[in-house]
């Protein structure tokens, strides 16, 4: 990674890797880092888009981390970057990864702060659980489906975290653990080995809006093709940074619908129509408030 290079070299022991985001101020003195600045919901002022997707999630390790001490243990991972047009903009052909925190899920019908982040967002989204272990050692996308055991309806409510001027990049992206704030989680419906779910995944539909305005929707199949392709992806993925799924492990599979910027006091609402092989519709909203 290439650090810049700031007037005391205190800060570079302190700070390691995050130094190329937060650094110094003038007078040599520490500044916030990434992560504080995530914390207090402060719009970080700067990124360094030279710095390679290696180095990136290191420093997204680092991130981590600290956010564990306010949102818990990791109960999950998350795939950013999901769609051709998002892969464009942020100068990669491949999707990201990020880490789910336990504080950060949040039950349907949830009313929050509009404010939740330095730059709040929602998206539709999709959330599937682990059931088994062995999903580590799944080959195929037909022997993921087996050792997964729940999918779960998702509204993302993801922070950019960088000030609007920043231009960012997918290492700049990664560095903030992709953006990962909060979610809220509809009710699991189980998957069962009668659902005809490698099917029921690819086809089913769904729509987000704000108020009563439609703001987007998709397909299962839009998420890298099909939804298992997501799992196999991050499963791949999480083995790559040296960890393993574990049973209960949340696995959110990337946003249906590009990022939205959230309006205070508005009612989001997400609607799947056949995920589920009990019931036709199934439905999960958040309340911004003021």
């Amino acid at each position: 990674m290439k650090a810049r290079i700031h007037t005391a070299a205190i800060c570079a022991v302190i700070f390691g890797l995050v130094i190329s985001f937060s650094g110094c101020n003038r007078s040599g003195e520490p500044s916030a880092s990434p992560a504080e600045l995530f914390l207090s919901r402060t719009p970080i002022p700067s990124a360094d888009t030279s710095m390679t997707l290696e180095a990136a999630y290191q420093a997204q390790a680092a991130f981590v981390k600290r956010l564990q001490e306010q949102y818990g243990p990791v109960v999950g991972y998350k795939v950013g970057l999901t769609s051709q047009k998002a892969q464009q903009r942020f100068g990669v052909h491949h999707p990201i990864m990020g880490v789910l925190l336990e504080r950060m899920l949040l039950p349907q019908g949830a009313t929050i702060s509009a404010d939740f982040g330095a730059r709040p967002m929602f998206e539709l989204d999709l959330l599937v659980r682990v059931g088994d272990e062995r999903i580590n050692q799944a080959r195929t996308t037909a022997e993921a489906l087996q050792y997964l055991d729940a999918v779960i309806p998702f509204i993302e409510l993801p922070d950019l975290a960088y000030a609007e001027d920043v231009p960012l990049n997918a290492a700049a992206l990664v560095a903030v653990n992709a953006g990962a704030r909060l979610g809220i989680m509809g009710d699991p419906i189980p998957i069962t080995p009668e659902g005809d779910w490698m099917q029921r995944l690819s086809e089913f539909e769904a729509k987000i809006a704000q108020d009563t305005t439609v703001i987007g929707g998709g397909f299962g199949r839009d998420l890298l093709g099909h939804p298992l392709n997501a799992v196999m992806w991050l499963k791949n993925e999480v083995h790559k940074r040296g960890m393993k799924l574990k049973k209960g492990d949340l696995l959110s599979l990337g946003g249906l619908t590009p990022p939205q910027p959230v309006k205070p006091g508005s009612l989001i609402r997400a609607r799947y129509m056949n995920l589920d092989p009990r019931r036709t519709i199934v439905e999960i909203s958040v309340l911004l408030g003021e």
